[in-house]
């Protein structure tokens, strides 16, 4: 609750990106290093929603990305960046990426769920059933696996929340098992 109030106050209680002002959810930009107001936003259902499912992406109510992009608020800048990346063939998006200024931290952040990358270029990570990973997914271990450099065995049926994605190669991921952050290999999983 702390930080659904800091985000209203922050927000003004309006969507930090379309500046709607019902159905306000916190959402999380991950990949998150603390968590907490600086990695979240205050955003929309309908917001979220195109977020989360590229499908439902309708280009007209990202117009809104022209005054959000300038938000002084990196996480807000991290999604505008993400959105008009995904949608830049539309060509309006590319003359807003074109315009828009990201330090090095902030971009890295942006460019860490892959999305601006050209398809052709695109690491595509598939869990052992062939199902696309993204960062921020729940993985259950079908397999006991040993740890290197450890006498620790991450048991099969354990749960992996929140991943992350090794970007050079398809077949790393990365997860916390029992406090432990530990390399896992794709098809050593199934997607929760």
């Amino acid at each position: 609750m702390e930080m659904e109030r800091t985000l209203n106050k922050r927000s003004g209680s309006q969507c930090e990106l379309c500046a709607a002002t019902e159905n306000l959810k916190v959402y999380q930009v991950l990949p998150t290093k603390k968590g907490g107001a600086d990695e979240s936003i205050l955003a929309c259902s309908t917001c979220i929603d195109q977020i989360e499912n590229p499908a439902n992406v309708d280009l007209n109510h990202w117009r809104c990305l022209n005054d959000s992009m300038w938000s002084e608020h990196a996480a807000v800048k991290v999604v505008a960046w993400r959105m008009l990346s995904r949608m830049r063939a539309a060509g309006w998006p590319q003359e807003l990426l074109d315009m828009m200024y990201l330090d090095e931290d902030t971009l890295a952040w942006a460019q860490a769920t892959g999305e601006g990358e050209d398809d052709e270029n695109k690491v595509i990570h598939r869990d052992s059933n062939g199902v696309i990973l993204t960062t921020g997914d729940s993985v259950v271990l079908i397999k006991d696996l040993k740890v290197k450099g450890s006498s620790m065995v991450a048991k099969q049926g354990t749960a992996v929340r929140n991943i992350r994605l090794d970007h050079e190669n398809a077949e790393y991921i990365e997860g916390r098992v029992d406090g432990q952050t530990i390399v896992i290999i794709t098809q050593y999983v199934k997607k929760i």
